[in-house]
Parts: C-alpha cells; structure tokens; sequence
C-alpha cells in the first residue's frame, strides 16, 4: 500500500490520526481520548499508540508524522516551544526522539490550512488564507505555495486583529479582536447572558429572534471588516473558513457575502472567493500528514 504520510491532530480533548495515501486519500482513521490534565505521560502514550496503529494497519513502519498541536512551534517545526495555561509537558517537547522515526510540529490552524490547500476546498491554490471560527478565531496563511510561519511561528493569529480599538482587551491584551467579535468565548457577554452558545444564539436567529439577529448580525458586520482587510493586504486567491461557526453554512455566509461587498476593496470589480472548509475535525490530521509530507521532499 503507497501510504506516504501519518497525520496527528493534538487536542485538548480528543487526539485524531490519519494515514494517508500517495494520492491523499485517508486509508485509515481513528480517535483517541487527549486525557489532558492527567499525567502528561498519559497523552503523550496516546499518541504514540496512534502512531504505532496507523503504522499497523499500513504495514509501513518508517513513514514521516506531521503533528498538528496548539500553540506556536520552533523555528524547525520539531516541537511546539510556547503553548502557556494548558498541555503540561507539550511545550519543548521532541516528538522526533520520543516516536524514534522523523515527525514535523506545526500549529493546528496551519494543519487544517495545509489540508484545504493540498487537498480540500484550496486545493490547487498557491495563496491561500484560512480563518477558523470556533471558541476563539485562528487562522493561516499560504504563500506561494508554503505555509507562511513568521518570526516566533505566530504568523496567521488573525483573530487577534483590532477592530474596535475602544472594545475589551482579549486574552492577548488586543482592544475589541476579531475572536472577541464573533468567537464563542464571547457569546454570552455580547448577548448580555441571553445565549449561552452561537449555535443557541442562531437557534433564536432562525426563529425570528429580533435580538438574536441584530447581535448575529453586527458580529458579521464585524467578522466582514476584519476578513476584508486581510483580502487587502495579502490579496488571496482564496480564503478558507472553517471550525465550527462555519457550520452555520447560508447563515453566515450569504450575509458575509453581503457585507464584503460594502467593505473589500474590489479594483476592476474583482472580489476575493470565499469557500467554506471541506474537511472537518480531520482537517487538522490531514495537513499535519500534508507538511510532514512537504518537510520530507524538502529534506
């Protein structure tokens, strides 16, 4: 079987492995409990567990791993050097030594760009921004065909854009972010405890909620200033949404669609596509086996 690459997707609740073929087809698939706040030995196990069944089930013993994980990784993707608060025992942690075979760390944003570029709604695309709308707002950049990393691998936080300079300071100290915006971790103080969660606040949007909509709305509005500036300055082919707000489908973005119109700068009437994610919760997998992959042929 040509199977070229493992993927690992590093969660704080959930560990997802891939393995993929020449063709980019996933051969086989599994999930595994993270167990994060136990013993850092216990998910760092499971892990390894992944990896020895993805080798199993291939028969391929020495295929490369890509690892996707939050937090920012070294400047040779070998481990993730800074994910402070949670993942005890993540942080400078050599992935390579441990699974004694080759494995490449990256950002899990930067995972799932790296699936929807290689294989799923970018595919073929060389200049690609990705957006993941979830608890908070992540997000990745892909130049000329690479992931575009930055100094300090932090390159891509577009949720920590300023929009309201006058808003409450986010968990990096930015004034009114985009996260702050539109993230789930503010729905309730943006809806002044009425909703607890997006997906309760659209369930009243779709009803006829009044205030479910002026709220939906005006974080639209605002989500549409924020990707609107990133059209111009990196000016994409494409950008990419994903993580679970995407799962709002013509809810979100009929109306984004809408509002880009009034706010991106369009010379000669073009307008930058915006594609919902085709991946789900294995996006990150996928493009963490995609970068392994890339590191490889680059080596």
């Amino acid at each position: 079987m040509n199977v070229t690459t493992i993927g690992i997707d590093l969660g704080g609740t959930r560990i997802k492995a891939v393995a993929l073929d020449g063709d980019g087809k996933i051969v086989h698939q599994q999930y595994y409990p993270t167990c994060d706040g136990d013993e850092d030995t216990v998910w760092k196990q499971a892990v390894a567990n992944a990896v020895k069944e993805m080798q199993a089930f291939t028969g391929v013993q020495q295929a490369p791993v890509g690892i996707s994980a939050p937090g920012l990784p070294d400047n040779s993707n070998a481990c993730i050097a800074c994910m402070p608060g949670r993942m005890q025992g993540l942080e400078n942690f050599d992935w390579a030594a441990y699974l004694q075979q080759p494995a490449y760390v990256l950002n899990d944003a930067v995972a799932a760009m790296m699936g929807e570029a290689t294989y799923g709604a970018a595919k073929n695309k060389l200049n690609v921004v990705m957006l993941t709308l979830g608890t908070g707002v992540g997000g990745a950049i892909l130049i000329d065909g690479k992931p575009y990393q930055g100094a300090m691998r932090k390159a891509g936080h577009f949720g920590h854009m300023v929009i309201n300079d006058e808003g409450y300071p986010d968990i990096t100290g930015m004034p009114g972010s985009l996260e702050d915006c539109i993230g789930n971790c503010t729905v309730e103080k943006r809806t002044l405890g009425k909703f607890s969660s997006t997906q309760q606040m659209l369930d009243a949007y779709r009803s006829g909620d009044y205030f479910a909509y002026e709220t939906w709305h005006r974080s639209l509005r605002q989500l549409a200033a924020g990707v609107a500036s990133i059209a111009n300055i990196l000016s994409p082919e494409v950008i990419v949404i994903g993580g679970g707000i995407a799962e709002a489908g013509d809810d979100l973005f009929v109306p984004l669609e809408g509002y880009m119109k009034e706010y991106e700068w369009q010379p000669l009437g073009y307008t930058t596509p915006i594609v919902k994610a085709e991946y789900g919760d294995m996006a990150g997998a996928i493009g963490a086996a995609c970068f392994a992959l890339q590191k490889t042929q680059a080596e």
